[in-house]
């Protein structure tokens, strides 16, 4: 059980800061088994959707709510991050990377990078999962966990079937109540909200996280400091929320940020019904539509229609192919929720 050194105070916090937030930590560790084999020599986030790596969706947004300083917390093909992203500058940010020698779990590598952070103990700490997609108002987030004088506060969403995820029940104040398993029976589903994968910490927490040995935040932390009479806070809201834990995820996700659906300032361009990235070959009678992205160096030939999927640079689409809801990798492979067949 973690335990908190003393009970806090709340401090009012000055006009004109409710929602500032400066630093943030992303969890960008997991191996990706269930998007194999595209995740056989390229980590999760550095998939390309919408034309660049997922991770950018994520530190843009970051940085247009006002965040500085990142760290990421990496482990698995944690050498492909930094000659890619290099300090943030590019990006307005200043990124760092922390690189578990043996994975340590979601709270464990939140702890493994402690000593980096630069915040106050009192300060707020954006984190998160780095395989989420929302249109999350991250602002809204960290005001609501200084107004709340929080320890920590969790993003949550309502899902229409939430047997396949932890649930967050919440009193009328928003104040969580429980952690509980998938459930397994009707009567197990008391609410409909789980826990969506973005955080603010109260930097002073992160200490309480034991060092050195996995952890897992679910399972682990936040029960813990429920348990030891921490206050926990969630923001249920109704954004768009997408886990890209699949290649159908992964398809549909990147879609969503062509056509506008999913927010990004990182997406190529204006948000539109295609995304055809600078070297890539598109056919004149071609058909592109359905939030479609065509990868650098990729050819699409003349006679074939393209709905709703990504085409991976280097990717062939053979003329007059039909392709819908797929991702299409380099020598035509496809993985994803619909199909590429030939024209009639």
């Amino acid at each position: 059980m973690h335990t908190l050194t003393g009970r806090k105070t709340v401090r009012p916090v000055p006009a004109g800061s409710r929602d500032d937030v400066t630093e943030a930590i992303l969890l960008v560790g997991g191996k990706g088994t269930r998007l194999r084999p595209l995740t056989v020599h390229t980590p999760k986030p550095m998939v390309p959707a919408a034309g660049v790596p997922f991770l950018t969706h994520q530190l843009a947004r970051a940085r247009a709510a006002g965040v500085e300083h990142i760290v990421l917390a990496t482990s698995y093909l944690a050498e492909v991050f930094e000659p890619y992203f290099g300090d943030g500058a590019a990006l307005g940010l200043h990124i760092e990377y922390v690189t578990e020698e043996e994975p340590l779990g979601t709270g464990g590598a939140i702890r493994n990078v402690a000593s980096r952070l630069r915040s106050g103990p009192d300060e707020p700490v954006l984190i998160f999962n780095g395989d989420i997609l929302t249109g999350l108002d991250i602002r809204a987030l960290v005001r609501t966990h200084e107004t709340t004088g929080a320890d920590v506060s969790l993003h949550l969403t309502k899902v229409t079937d939430p047997r396949a995820y932890g649930l967050v029940p919440t009193d009328g104040s928003g104040r969580v109540l429980a952690f509980l398993e998938k459930p397994q029976t009707p009567e197990e589903i008391v609410t409909d909200q789980i826990n969506a994968g973005a955080y603010v910490f109260r930097r002073s927490v992160i200490d309480t996280i034991p060092a050195g040995r996995v952890v897992s935040v679910e399972r682990e932390t936040f029960p813990g400091l429920l348990a030891a009479g921490a206050h926990l806070q969630g923001m249920v809201d109704s954004t768009y929320w997408l886990d890209l834990g699949t290649p159908a995820a992964f398809v549909r996700g990147s879609a969503d940020l062509v056509l506008g659906r999913a927010p990004s300032p990182a997406v190529p361009g204006r948000c539109g019904d295609r995304l055809v990235l600078p070297t890539a070959t598109v056919a004149p009678d071609a058909k592109l539509a359905g939030g479609t992205v065509v990868g650098e160096g990729a050819f699409v030939a003349e006679g074939a229609r393209v709905f709703g999927s990504t085409i991976l640079p280097g990717a062939v689409i053979e003329p007059g192919a039909v392709v819908t809801d797929s991702l299409i990798k380099r020598r035509g492979r496809g993985w994803g929720s619909g199909r590429c067949s030939p024209g009639r």
